[in-house]
């Protein structure tokens, strides 16, 4: 029986591992950390790792007709049963350097950015704008792609093509602004916005781009609900924002401005933080979470 073990690590990120399983796949195993303000967080999320694989999933199985994806498959022997149901078969790609932003909405960094310039990434917007308003169209907003315990920074269009080639730059922000288009039409069709979200592309030994990494789920994106949608305002999420909120108040007694990591997080936090991953996948995809498969012990 295959094993974990039998696989080399060759990457670790804040959430994610990447094992080399042949010349041509990788494993892409999500784990139940969780990352807020460039720090891993002491305690993680019970199934935090299985909603991100499922929800992937899901979403590349949507988005099929709209770009190719690296998953060769969810379920399958080369799988170690002990991260069954929160990791993935994967195609080797050449990653390219960009985080790939679409954003819908006006919040979190694009609004930083928009108060300090009146643009967001070089793209100039409408004066007057507040937070949480919806856009006069979805815009594509890329950022570097920062080592562990750095912040990703957003830059212009002018950089990606700086970075990698005026035709790929351009495929890039086209299939960004196709793949958020489609899927925001399904939040809304499940009574959510989706506000932004990030994508990573990779090529593989066609030329051609593929969606790769993890797609559309709270860690990447934020999910509004519809209901109750008011601009001007923080609107309630199904992302990370819960956890953020509570490191931040008095609640969690930790200093943001020391040098200090972050305490663990309280019992109750992590039971709430873990609803929300469970019904942002069950109200998106109609599906409920234990019909997905689980890691064995």
């Amino acid at each position: 029986m295959t094993s974990l073990a039998d696989y080399p690590l060759i990457a670790a990120g804040k959430v994610r591992e990447l094992y080399s399983v042949d010349d041509e796949h990788l494993l892409f195993v999500a784990s139940d950390r969780i990352s807020a303000f460039d720090f891993v967080l002491p305690n993680g999320i019970p199934d935090k790792g299985r909603v991100l694989t499922a929800m992937s999933v899901f979403w590349f199985e949507l988005l099929a007709d709209v770009v190719p994806n690296h998953v060769v498959a969810w379920d399958d022997p080369r799988i170690p049963a002990e991260v069954r149901g929160r990791a993935l078969l994967v195609r080797r790609l050449a990653m390219a350097p960009v985080e790939c932003v679409a954003r819908g909405y006006l919040t979190g960094s694009g609004l930083a950015d928009y108060r300090r310039t009146g643009a967001v990434c070089g793209v100039e917007l409408p004066a007057g704008l507040v937070e949480s308003d919806r856009l006069p169209e979805p815009i594509f907003t890329p950022a570097t792609k920062a080592e562990i315990g750095a912040h990703d920074e957003n830059v212009s269009f002018a950089a990606v093509v700086d970075t990698v080639g005026a035709e790929q730059a351009e495929q890039l922000r086209e299939l960004t602004l196709a793949v958020y288009g489609r899927a925001a039409e399904h939040a809304e069709s499940r009574g959510l916005i989706l506000a932004d979200t990030k994508f990573e592309f990779g090529v593989d030994k066609a030329g051609q781009l593929v969606l790769a990494d993890e797609v559309l789920t709270p860690d990447s994106s934020r999910f509004w609900p519809a209901d109750g949608y008011t601009p001007g305002q923080v609107q309630p999420s199904f992302d990370k924002q819960y956890v953020r909120d509570w490191l931040t108040s008095p609640a969690s007694g930790w200093d943001r401005a020391s040098d200090t990591p972050p305490p663990p997080l309280s019992a109750e936090v992590v039971a709430a933080t873990r609803a929300r991953y469970v019904e942002a996948y069950e109200r998106i995809t109609g599906r409920s979470l234990a019909d997905w498969p689980s890691p064995e012990a």
